[in-house]
């Protein structure tokens, strides 16, 4: 069993709703889903999708073929139905579209009216389409209706009862009318967490104990901070809307001198307001962790869509040589860990620590069993009191031989905690003379920089141990090339590379990576940019140039279809 279901229409028609609602009802039923968005900027109108992906085998990435589109507006079964598979059904209601079809593959199904007569609104017509392909599954409503339940509880019984009315008649209308339908759903099993990358860092966040966090909302960026938000109560975190991204960096990074652990976020015309705020946490030494969730530029760009663009940006911004460690999460599980690495290391080494994601992953919903939260380290680095009382003298930015001072809590001791945006001294005032600036640009970045090699982890290799393929990539691109070495590891030695701890680049120490290449008849480099630049990176720290590279730049993610697609050219005789 492996479906694909398709919500498509307009902005404003309820399509999260519905594909929210199906994943939850999946993945509580112990299936295993990966879903992924396409959006337009707008409010209202334009053409959107939500997609979901269900089998009782783990997924990791979206296919082109749909089994189901649930067409909310004309425009999508324009746009979509072309990619019906041959069991594959299109559901509307012909009141809706103003539009019968009576192809076979069409079934119109009532939901406004189903609404109105079993709910008493015609509101509540997206729930009946929920319902109606539950019952095209074969599925019952037990548990869409505990998810209703809890949906809206803060609305009383009365829309409660009414929403699971209509989608037990949405449920039974399509159980009676779909002559068509062959679907057969897998016995079902415990349930599965489903969670999105932007869910996945803000919990990584809570779990390490971040207890600020700023950001002016940029898509896809805010999911991170809507999802601390809602957690901020109960974990005593305060968090800010700024009134724009110079703000947000300062403020964090004013919560990280005062004592506690911070972060902030945005997307990247937002990080090019934060520059200025990245060289002061880098001249400062002032911990702060980045969430910089890449859509496509230049400028505006493609607000609402998906992109790997950034990571020069990332790499190589900032006035001065700005020590930092970069992390590029593929699955909303590495975020979530990588997150709370990230936490640790801004803390151990007092330097930036930026998580690149980009919206695709920020938005997509993968399911697991659960998150090990034995894994979760904390470590306060700060001298805090009579930590801090031990001290005879206290400076802030003492050289030391590992490059690391003193980390001091301004207000909780006897002594001056001092530091300054101009260069400075070791206690933390300004300085002109040469030496001392000399001293102090080997401190931050010499002396640390070997120190952060030795935390970066090499990459996830998957596949054969000895391949003649190998798949290279970061990022969001994990699922969609694991899915691709499965379906060819059948009649190809073929394995991946991935990479989601970019910087510093990974040594071979641990893992040669570059031997593994050096070997293979064919390695090709997989991003959703248009120059190739972790390629470029590579080349750069290794001397290693692919020999092919697949490259993505239309605002669009790689699906496992068009993924093999473009890898058969390639492949073909190998």
């Amino acid at each position: 069993m492996d479906y694909s279901i398709k919500i498509g229409g307009e902005a404003g028609q309820g399509i999260q709703t519905i594909g929210g609602t199906l994943a939850k009802a999946f993945s509580r039923s112990g299936y295993h889903v990966f879903t992924h968005q396409d959006y337009e900027s707008r409010i209202r109108g334009g053409h959107n999708f939500f997609q979901i992906r269900f089998s009782e085998n783990p997924l990791t990435a979206s296919r082109d073929r749909v089994d189901i589109l649930v067409a909310l507006d004309k425009e999508s079964i324009v746009c979509h139905e072309n990619e019906l598979t041959e069991t594959g059904l299109i559901i509307y209601d012909s009141s809706i579209l103003k539009q019968k079809h009576e192809k076979k593959h069409f079934l119109d199904i009532p939901f406004v009216n189903l609404a109105i007569e079993h709910g008493g609104s015609k509101i509540m017509g997206n729930t009946a389409a929920v319902g109606a392909v539950l019952g095209m599954l074969g599925l019952n409503t037990r548990i869409l209706e505990a998810i209703i339940t809890d949906a809206f509880k803060k609305k009383g019984d009365e829309v409660i009862q009414g929403n699971i009315r209509t989608a037990v008649a949405g449920h039974d209308f399509a159980l009676k009318h779909c002559q068509e339908c062959a679907f057969s759903a897998a016995p079902e099993s415990e349930p599965k967490m489903l969670i999105a990358g932007n869910e996945a860092i803000g919990f990584g966040a809570i779990a390490s104990g971040c207890r600020f966090y700023s950001a002016y909302p940029m898509t896809p960026s805010t999911g991170i901070m809507n999802y601390i938000a809602d957690k901020e109560k109960d974990y005593r975190i305060i968090v800010e809307q700024a009134e724009d991204e110079i703000a947000a960096i300062n403020m964090a990074l004013g919560a990280s001198f005062a004592g506690v652990r911070a972060m902030t976020g945005t997307s990247g015309g937002g990080f090019a307001l934060m520059v200025e705020g990245l060289s002061l946490a880098g001249v400062t030494e002032t911990p702060i962790v980045i969430a910089l969730a890449q859509r496509p530029g230049p400028a505006t760009g493609l607000p609402t869509r998906t992109e790997q663009g950034d990571l020069n940006f990332a790499l190589y911004t900032a006035h001065g040589e700005v020590p930092r460690v970069i992390f590029a999460p593929g699955t909303p599980e590495q975020a979530f860990y990588l997150t709370n690495k990230a936490f640790g290391i801004t803390e151990k080494y007092q330097i930036p620590v930026i998580i690149l994601t980009d919206q695709y992953l920020a938005d997509s919903q993968w399911t697991f069993e659960k998150f090990d939260l034995n894994r979760i380290h904390y470590s306060d680095q700060r001298l805090r009191g009579n930590a801090l009382e031990k001290f005879s003298e206290y400076k802030r930015h003492a050289f030391t031989d590992n490059g690391v001072s003193p980390l001091g809590v301004p207000g909780d001791s006897k002594h001056l905690v001092v530091t300054d945006s101009d260069e400075h001294d070791e206690e933390g005032h300004i300085i002109e003379d040469a030496e001392t600036r000399k001293k102090m640009v080997e401190k931050r970045l010499f002396k640390k920089l070997p120190l952060l090699q030795q935390e970066i982890e090499s990459p996830v290799v998957y596949g054969n141990n000895h391949p003649d393929i190998v798949l290279v990539g970061w990022g969001s691109t994990y699922g969609v090339m694991k899915e691709a070495v499965d379906t060819l590891s059948g009649n190809k030695n073929i394995a991946m590379l991935h990479f989601t701890e970019i910087y510093p680049f990974p040594l071979r120490e641990k893992f040669d990576y570059l031997n593994m290449l050096n070997n293979a008849k064919l390695s090709v480099c997989i991003e959703n940019n248009a120059t190739g630049q972790f390629a470029r990176l590579m080349r750069t720290e290794t001397g290693y140039e692919f020999k092919a590279k697949i490259n993505r730049y239309d605002g669009r993610p790689f699906t496992l279809d068009s993924l093999l697609g473009e890898l058969d050219g390639y492949i073909t005789g190998l």
